[in-house]
């Protein structure tokens, strides 16, 4: 069964975690997407058990957290980032959450061979740390032109390159974090999804976008689902197809807040999502 989740993005301000949960499940999500400080908080606050008593009075799970460290710049960050990072995958486990994902982005300023090979060491480690929890590290690619071109050299911008490098990274843990957008504006094929294994899959979002020409979609210019051109019923049934049962977060990037109260908002994304599934047959 695919769940529906959310993270803040697009939501407007829904206070802290605890807030964040009460009012998903109000407008009937089953996940959260939230950061590993948060569930460290929440566990310090209620303890293990209070936590997951909280959790489970409003059905609700934990869909994903993110992934805290900085593996795209200094070493000393990433190092920095590093030492913290098996804390918080030990909160989302004792919260029964098994995903950490992170986005890629599809150019860099740096030398792409030197910054593959050190990204790659940088994210087995975070996955090797995961693992160790049985949390999985899920790799978001990310699609839109205008992002291949902000920096001076092109990098991993797609599904077939980012399952490449997921071999050459070779943890067992390390899957994709499929993102709609990203998957409209690279391929727009659902055969690209029903190609996958479903174990493949970490972590999805979902939103949509206006009708522009593919190269004219902006990462920040995203709708609610259902309100844009996407074809999000055949992207939810492909993923049904292959077997993936877990979350799908809505994640909605946009240059300016939308001018409405988070209710309003959370009203509007129950509204797409019960469109789209429905549309899905799921």
């Amino acid at each position: 069964m695919v769940l529906k989740g959310l993270t803040r993005a697009g939501i407007g301000p829904v206070g802290d975690v605890e807030s964040f949960a009460v009012l998903a499940h109000k407008y009937g999500f089953d996940a959260i997407d939230c950061s590993g400080k948060e569930l460290q908080d929440l566990i310090q606050g209620k303890g293990v058990d209070g936590a997951k008593e909280f959790l489970g009075s409003h059905g609700l799970t934990i869909g994903s957290i993110g992934l805290s460290v900085e593996w795209r710049q200094s070493e000393e960050k990433f190092r920095e980032g590093l030492m913290g990072l098996a804390a918080e995958a030990n909160a989302a486990a004792a919260l029964g959450c098994t995903s950490c994902c992170t986005y890629v982005l599809p150019s860099t300023d740096l030398n792409p061979a030197e910054f593959l090979a050190t990204a790659t060491r940088r994210l087995r480690l975070c996955a090797q740390v995961l693992g160790a929890y049985g949390v999985r590290l899920g790799l978001e690619y990310v699609g839109p032109h205008h992002l291949r071109n902000m920096g001076k050299h092109p990098f991993i911008w797609d599904l077939p390159g980012t399952l490449e490098w997921i071999d050459v990274i070779h943890e067992p843990n390390v899957g994709l974090n499929l993102d709609a957008i990203h998957w409209y504006t690279t391929s727009n094929d659902p055969a690209e999804i029903l190609s996958l294994k479903k174990d493949q899959v970490v972590h999805v979002h979902i939103n949509d976008v206006p009708d522009v020409p593919i190269p004219e979609v902006l990462d920040n210019g995203r709708t609610f689902p259902g309100e844009g051109v996407i074809n999000l019923s055949a992207f939810l049934r492909a993923l049904g197809a292959i077997g993936y049962a877990g979350v799908v977060s809505q994640e909605i990037l946009t240059k300016e807040p939308f001018e409405a109260s988070p209710e309003e908002l959370l009203q509007r994304s129950a509204d797409g999502f019960n469109k789209v599934f429905t549309a899905a047959g799921l």
